[in-house]
């Protein structure tokens, strides 16, 4: 009799906390969303995304799951009004019991699975949540509504997203090579053809153009006077390359962040894949997150203003890249000096002013400094899952610094890259900061209308 006792009061309880709110601990744990974002990174990484384009995949879907948060959370502020042709999100239904936090991680999915290929590619991991959402116990119309709601999050920022001409930019015009001495050519081994030459067509979403911060024109091109700002900068590459030291080979290879290496050995060719350069920083923002122990709706609202400094960096970034149309050192190096020199790393097929990597890196250390305060020390172990060991750093500008230089180090950029690309990253990142009232406690108050 104790025995049948003792089974039905287990029941009663395993029943109450079916009804309670036990279930919160799986839908409202940040780690969740860090994961959820994990899951798109590895989506994009496995589909060579080129990098600008997998900024436009982070961007949209971390809009989408801030705003499921704005709705739960009168602290946060929504992005309709304040970021270009946003208009209002959907209200939640009046008498509705909803988990803004699960709606969040729903609407980012379904907004990641929609904006990356192949078609599916995050609906297993979607409906994952779904069962274990109903496994941990929320109740079924707690489930329903907030499924319904995020829906409807997600479809208005489809819709808002497909204006931002990138369909248009899929079928313009191929660009046209210019072999003049000092202009980018495609480099080996893939000698590929220059990517999204009209990226800067796409919609700015802070930023009142691509050319808003519009850097300083390169040097001038100049291998005959020894003497000149770009004879020296080729130089340093070169001789830099010429006597790595360990440490900057591991910066180099941790910031490499290729997501489309290709590798020729004889006659065999293989490619081997890794984050691009905002994933690996979106990545970061999950690392910084855990370390402050930020609550799910601080994690979401880090990564959605992240993600919006990382998108507008690379159009403003693509925009100098093929107006200045700068040559690789490489290029020059073997046609000049050494045929047989190569960089450390591969050169991707681009212009080199200014450098990506800078531009996008130093917006990212900007934001994220305003979010988590400046001398934020962390490890850095994004790499790990690539065979390269962690870095360490005492503030997310210094590792922007060092991914930086990481490119001079690989042999594909020169000084004069790292320089003005880190200053027009830092521009757009204190833009963003300024013009977007995301959270009521923030310090900057300036919308943008």
């Amino acid at each position: 009799m104790r025995l049948i006792v003792a089974i039905a009061f287990a029941c009663v309880v395993m029943a109450s906390c079916k009804n309670g709110d036990e279930y919160k601990k799986y839908t409202n744990d940040p780690l969740l969303f860090s994961k959820t974002v994990k899951k798109l990174n590895n989506i994009v990484l496995e589909n060579n995304f080129p990098p600008m384009i997998a900024a436009r995949n982070y961007v949209y879907a971390s809009i989408a799951a801030y705003e499921c948060i704005v709705a739960g959370d009168s602290n946060f502020i929504t992005l309709a009004g304040q970021i270009k042709h946003m208009s209002p999100m959907p209200k939640p239904p009046a008498g509705q019991t909803i988990d803004f936090h699960f709606a969040a991680a729903l609407a980012f999915t379904k907004v990641g699975n929609a904006v990356t290929f192949p078609e599916g590619s995050m609906m297993t991991y979607y409906n994952e949540l779904i069962e274990k959402a109903d496994d941990e116990g929320m109740p079924e119309d707690v489930l329903e509504n907030t499924k319904a709601f995020s829906d409807t999050i997600f479809k208005a920022v489809m819709a808002w997203s497909k204006k931002d001409n990138y369909a248009q930019t899929r079928s313009a015009s191929k660009y046209t090579v210019n072999d003049t001495d000092g202009r980018w050519v495609p480099t080996p081994p893939m000698y590929a053809s220059a990517m999204e030459s009209h990226w800067k067509e796409i919609r700015t979403l802070v930023l009142d153009s691509a050319q808003e911060c519009k850097p300083l024109p390169p040097p001038e091109y100049s291998i005959k006077d020894t003497t000149t700002a770009y004879y020296t900068s080729l130089m340093e590459v070169k001789k830099t390359g010429d006597s790595l030291t360990d440490e900057q080979k591991h910066m180099a290879d941790f910031w490499d962040d290729n997501p489309f290496k290709m590798n020729v050995s004889g006659h065999v060719m293989f490619a081997t894949k890794k984050f691009s350069p905002g994933g690996h920083w979106m990545n970061i923002v999950g690392i910084a997150c855990q370390k402050a122990n930020a609550d799910f709706n601080t994690t979401v609202y880090a990564y959605a203003k992240t993600a919006i400094a990382l998108f507008d960096g690379f159009i403003s970034c693509w925009d100098e890249k093929y107006r200045s149309n700068t040559v690789r050192p490489e290029t020059v190096i073997n046609k000049y000096f050494d045929p047989e020199w190569r960089p450390y790393i591969q050169t991707p097929p681009f212009p080199a002013y200014i450098s990506g990597h800078s531009v996008v890196s130093a917006a990212a250390a900007e934001v994220m400094t305003n979010i988590f305060g400046d001398n934020f020390s962390y490890k850095d172990t994004s790499e790990i899952e690539f065979g390269i060991a962690h870095r360490s750093f005492t503030s997310f500008h210094q590792a922007a610094w060092e991914a930086s230089m990481s490119r001079m180090y690989g042999g594909i950029h020169y000084r004069f890259d790292l320089l003005e690309g880190n200053r027009i990253g830092r521009d757009i990142g204190k833009l963003v900061d300024d013009r977007l009232h995301m959270r009521r406690r923030d310090k900057n108050t300036t919308t943008k209308n």
